[in-house]
């Protein structure tokens, strides 16, 4: 039986365009990256752009309308001593739980990389990766209920007669409050806990890739495991490390939900810029607000892209 050929002209053009296609490269890599580009410049760049002009418009307190006449009032009230102390907070809290991130997450990346194998492995990855597979507003909460002063952490505490412990640590001003639940204490604990994953994961990507003759070279040349760890594991970690706080650093700084959730009435800036949006009606000085963290992370991510960051993305 004859085979069904396909008709001539047809086939003519499908091999004009392929051999266009495979001579020409960057027609090709045009033609793939159109589509991304264009969602990326009209979506989200236009949006961007849409609330950068929204900030120089100011609200009428007597109508609650938006005045759409260009100023510069709401960017002078982001430097009132009330906004600039919520944005060194929540700068500090980002630091703080990007700080707390890397120490925990580092000996769990290099031993993951180093010396797990086969299905200790694969069974530190599910372990790294399982509470990505739940809902974030789930595990917020049953760390609410792990926090509360009746909590799980608290009868922990209470059978080990440990509670002059927690008491005296709820007793820090800045830091405690009247349990874990409602104290900026349990707000980076559960930071720390959401984003843990996202510092891991880049450091054994960063350690995966150090090869093992750096390694033995250096340990032919005399150095102590220590010492190979501290001039040769640790600075081609770096960029990992650099990848990992870009993560934590600016899901903390934007995260509005868990300072709502666990806290006191302490403010961040993404409770600040909800409130102001989405309680007071006051888009324009929402969106001047919004721009803090934006500028933030901007020079923290060309911080970042110094050692490397981007290298291990």
């Amino acid at each position: 039986m004859n085979s069904i050929a396909l008709p001539a002209p047809r086939q003519a053009l499908a091999d004009r365009l392929s051999t266009l296609l495979y001579t020409r490269r960057g027609l090709l890599l045009a033609l793939l990256l159109t589509p991304p580009l264009l969602w990326f410049g009209v979506i989200y760049l236009g949006s961007l752009f849409s609330l950068l002009a929204n900030s120089f418009f100011s609200l009428d307190d007597f109508t609650g309308q938006v005045v759409r006449e260009v100023g510069f009032g709401n960017f002078i009230e982001i430097f009132t001593p009330t906004n600039l102390d919520v944005a060194l907070r929540s700068t500090l809290m980002a630091i703080s739980v990007t700080v707390a991130c890397v120490l925990i997450g580092f000996p769990i990346a290099y031993y993951m990389a180093r010396y797990a194998r086969g299905p200790l492995k694969a069974l530190l990855y599910v372990a790294v990766m399982l509470p990505l597979w739940s809902s974030y507003l789930v595990r917020l909460y049953a760390w609410k209920l792990l926090l509360a002063k009746e909590g799980a952490i608290s009868w922990v505490m209470q059978s080990l007669h440990l509670q002059w412990l927690l008491d005296a640590l709820l007793s820090i001003p800045v830091l405690g409050g009247n349990s874990l639940s409602f104290s900026p204490m349990g707000t980076f604990l559960v930071f720390v806990y959401m984003w843990l994953p996202f510092m891991i994961l880049p450091i054994m990507a960063a350690i995966e890739r150090i090869p093992g003759s750096f390694l033995e070279a250096s340990g032919d040349l005399g150095a102590s495991p220590a010492q190979t760890f501290r001039q040769v594991s640790l600075p081609l970690a770096m960029p990992g490390i650099a990848a990992g706080s870009i993560f934590t650093f600016s899901l903390t700084l934007g995260d509005y939900i868990i300072p709502q959730v666990i806290g006191n009435s302490t403010l961040y800036i993404g409770q600040v810029v909800y409130r102001q949006q989405g309680v007071a009606g006051n888009l324009p000085f929402a969106a001047a607000f919004s721009l803090v963290p934006i500028v933030i992370i901007g020079v923290y991510l060309w911080l970042a892209k110094r050692k490397g960051a981007f290298d291990a993305l």
